[in-house]
């Protein structure tokens, strides 16, 4: 597969995932569907992982990469294989940042009511893992199923912005070759 092809075939894959990250993360600010208060929102939310970082942080190199990949595009050449890069590159810092942020974010648990009124994160600062002993899961009584949201949805941003962070990687490799040797796309047979 020439290099101009992988490109278009990378920043296709690319824009959905993008798209994920970003339907992700607005819902994590509606635990179970609904609207709340902004100071009982779980604070990783408030960094916007999943729109800045797997977001448009993939969307400007995917949008490039996608015009690399087109034949006869004034980018399908060796310096849009290297401008390709260096946005890879961006993107690749993007889904870094979505995953760190997605992995504290489970890590330290939601922002719940344990009952009596208080908003607290009563799941972080223990020494083991609340998030396969679902049994304690309903300490939090506000939001409703807040837990099961926030594991659903930080998982989703974690897994889709590891996907972008491969996707990203071998599109710079991509974009490091056809740097070198040039885009492939040829105008007919090759005689």
């Amino acid at each position: 597969m020439c290099t101009g092809k992988w490109a278009k075939c990378t920043a296709d894959l690319l824009f959905p995932l993008a798209l994920c990250c970003i339907v992700a993360n607005i819902l994590l600010f509606f635990p179970n569907g609904k609207v709340w208060s902004t100071k009982k929102i779980t604070e990783a939310i408030w960094y916007l992982p999943g729109i800045i970082g797997g977001g448009i942080l993939v969307f400007l190199p995917a949008s490039l990469i996608r015009a690399v990949g087109t034949e006869g595009s004034c980018f399908s050449n060796r310096c849009g294989m290297m401008l390709s890069m260096v946005m890879s590159g961006l993107g690749v810092a993007g889904t870094l940042y979505c995953i760190l942020v997605s992995v504290v974010g489970l890590q330290d648990g939601p922002l719940c009511d344990t009952g009596d009124g208080v908003f607290i994160y009563p799941f972080s600062n223990q020494t083991e893992s609340y998030l396969f002993k679902q049994e304690i899961w309903e300490v939090c009584e506000q939001p409703e199923n807040v837990v099961l949201w926030n594991v659903v949805l930080f998982s989703i941003l974690l897994g889709v912005g590891t996907l972008e962070a491969v996707l990203s990687l071998t599109q710079v490799t991509n974009g490091l070759v056809g740097c070198l040797c040039g885009t492939n796309h040829h105008q007919g047979p090759i005689r």
